[in-house]
């Protein structure tokens, strides 16, 4: 297993977060993330980079504000739905299938209330720049999202470039798409189903998560494969931005493999 060992309390870090930089994956309709060193070495002996991008980068995190109007951003979204116990459970899924209430009823022992849930359908896997990474992605069905809603969980990650289904979303012809223009035409000529009958709900699963207060990160990835089917401390701090609708995080998973760490009292003020 991979992970980097503190050795002081010998808890295990686990990645679950993919490389981000200039050039990262961008979701079709979003501009690329743009980096460049404005100040260099070798000309000033320091560096500092200037960067454009779109918030919905990489691994981020999407807080309520982001899909209802007046809901809360990032820096408002309490610690214990960012730092906690957690469940990694694998679903594996292909082309345009979705995860459904019944996939997570089959795992509901692994769930409990407050949970920081990470969904991995194995997607994560073709991450790139590619029509197949974000066009024939799996995603949440609104029963599944409904399901997590009822069960109270503090947060939500899963390992495909949104939480809907592609033909959900405007990647589709949803609000103002297709964003992937022969995306429609693929899913018919694939499945023989129409996609306005099969997907009618724009985002469906992610407004009900994020209605319900519930934030969600997409492009989960890293060395989670590392982690299925176990629990660990969850933590996906981002930004104290209080008007942020999404935000980059370092998505990691603690494990102790010893059951022996108990965190410090601290030193007397």
């Amino acid at each position: 297993m991979s992970g980097y060992t503190e050795a002081a309390s010998g808890l295990v870090f686990h990645e679950m977060s993919h490389e981000w930089g200039h050039g990262a994956p961008s979701l079709p309709g979003f501009d690329d993330v743009v980096m460049f060193r404005s100040v260099k070495h070798g000309q000033h002996g320091v560096m500092a980079h200037r960067m454009r991008m779109v918030m919905h980068s990489g691994t981020h995190l999407n807080a309520p504000i982001h899909m209802i109007q007046k809901g809360i951003g990032v820096g408002d979204i309490a610690m214990e739905r960012l730092f906690g116990n957690g469940v990694v459970l694998s679903i594996p899924k292909g082309q345009w299938e979705l995860v459904t209430a019944a996939d997570l009823e089959a795992v509901s022992d692994r769930i409990n209330e407050g949970d920081l849930v990470v969904i991995v359908t194995g997607w994560h896997r073709k991450y790139s720049d590619s029509l197949e990474y974000f066009g024939d992605a799996p995603g949440l069905s609104i029963d599944a999202a409904e399901w997590l809603v009822a069960k109270n969980v503090g947060l939500v990650a899963v390992d495909t470039p949104q939480i809907d289904h592609p033909l959900a979303t405007s990647l589709g012809a949803h609000r103002g798409g297709p964003l992937m223009n022969r995306l429609v035409a693929k899913y018919q000529d694939g499945t023989g189903k129409d996609p306005k009958v099969e997907h009618p709900v724009w985002n469906g699963a992610h407004k009900a998560l994020l209605g319900a207060g519930i934030p969600t990160i997409e492009n989960v990835g890293g060395d989670v494969d590392d982690m299925l089917g176990k629990n660990a401390l969850i933590h996906a701090l981002p930004w104290n931005w209080k008007e942020g609708d999404a935000c980059p995080v370092r998505l990691v998973a603690i494990t102790d493999p010893t059951s022996s760490y108990r965190l410090d009292a601290g030193a007397a003020a």
